[in-house]
């Protein structure tokens, strides 16, 4: 804790006899001072300097010593500076209007030598240990912060180690590689690097949640899953569950990347003109995890041999992407797609 020519105390008054008072009366504690005699030269002392106590009058020209404590009350590094007022005003409304503005104390001229000393001395205390605590209290803060980062990365890794067991399970349940699942990863990455509002949170967020989306497949019988060639409309009823399925087996969770995942599971079969299921979500209801998955799972599943069908050309595939656009596909997300297109192709070919 500071002591003697560590403590800094600024003495205003317009009447420099005063200010010499009041430093021959404190200088035996050995503080140092600063001063000055009106407040204009105050307010710019505080603005640049650092002070643990404030002596000020009150009755100065231009700019009162309520004015200038109020300057200073504004003043973010400053704003706790304890401020005596040292004045000759000893009316009850200046008194109650010097405490209402954050004074600390109030001391009355003429005062006596011993009566400044002691007002001073606790003042300076009281601020010190205010600080100290206040230092412990953020170093506390700063380590309680430290942990709680350690422990959501560890969560975190959970989580994605989770993700990538989860992603093992699909590849021995479908006919999709792991690969389209890694490439699907990559692709909505990119995709979020060029949408204006999505933050770098975002991107790994798709990158780790994005994997999930079909996850609900595993609730659907092998037969229909496997199957080789076009599907019944009533089985193709049941397929299309394994959206609402994945998402009922991820909604118990409240972790950010399950949560992320179960909302991608649910809404990347939705459609940007209503028409997709399992809600019928129009627009901007669908949340733009769902739609970026949506757009680059079709693109992935057109580009290559599945059970049902030949690979597409990339041409093909970006040519049914742009008639479907407004229909089944965002817009904007369409145009980033063809406006990087190389970048998408490159992973594709990988």
């Amino acid at each position: 804790m500071k002591s003697g020519k560590d403590i800094r105390i600024l003495i205003v008054d317009d009447v420099s006899e005063n200010i010499q008072v009041a430093m021959n009366i404190l200088k035996e504690e050995s503080y140092s001072f600063s001063f000055a005699t009106n407040g204009e030269e105050a307010i710019a002392l505080v603005t640049k300097n650092s002070f643990d106590l404030i002596l000020l009058d009150i009755m100065m020209p231009k700019i009162s010593g309520f004015d200038v404590c109020n300057a200073i009350k504004k003043m973010d590094h400053a704003k706790d500076i304890p401020i005596v007022f040292l004045t000759a005003k000893s009316d009850a409304d200046s008194i109650s209007k010097g405490f209402s503005l954050g004074g600390v104390d109030y001391i009355v001229k003429p005062f006596h030598a011993d009566e400044l000393i002691a007002r001073v001395k606790t003042h300076v205390e009281l601020s010190l240990s205010r600080q100290a605590i206040q230092k412990r209290a953020d170093e506390f803060e700063n380590k309680a912060h430290y942990q709680a980062i350690r422990l959501a990365e560890e969560i975190e890794s959970s989580q994605v180690e989770l993700i990538f067991i989860l992603m093992e399970i699909m590849e021995s349940t479908s006919d999709e590689t792991g690969k389209h699942i890694k490439r699907v990863a990559e692709m909505c990455q990119l995709m979020a690097s060029y949408v204006p509002f999505l933050n770098e949170e975002d991107m790994k967020t798709l990158f780790l949640a994005s994997p999930m989306h079909d996850i609900g497949k595993i609730a659907i019988p092998k037969e229909i899953l496997h199957k080789p060639g076009k599907l019944s409309p009533e089985e193709m009823t049941i397929m299309r569950t394994h959206a609402q399925k994945g998402y009922d087996l991820l909604k118990k969770s409240k972790r950010r990347l399950s949560t992320a995942a179960a909302i991608i599971a649910r809404e990347h079969h939705e459609k940007w003109d209503g028409t997709g299921y399992p809600r019928g979500l129009k627009g901007e209801e669908i949340h733009i995890y769902g739609r970026i998955v949506g757009l680059v799972d079709v693109f992935d599943a057109l580009t290559h041999k599945r059970q049902y069908k030949d690979a597409w050309p990339i041409d093909d595939a970006i040519t049914y992407i742009t008639e479907h656009s407004g229909s089944h596909f965002d817009p904007s997300l369409v145009a980033i797609l063809t406006d990087h297109l190389a970048e998408f192709v490159a992973i594709i070919h990988q």
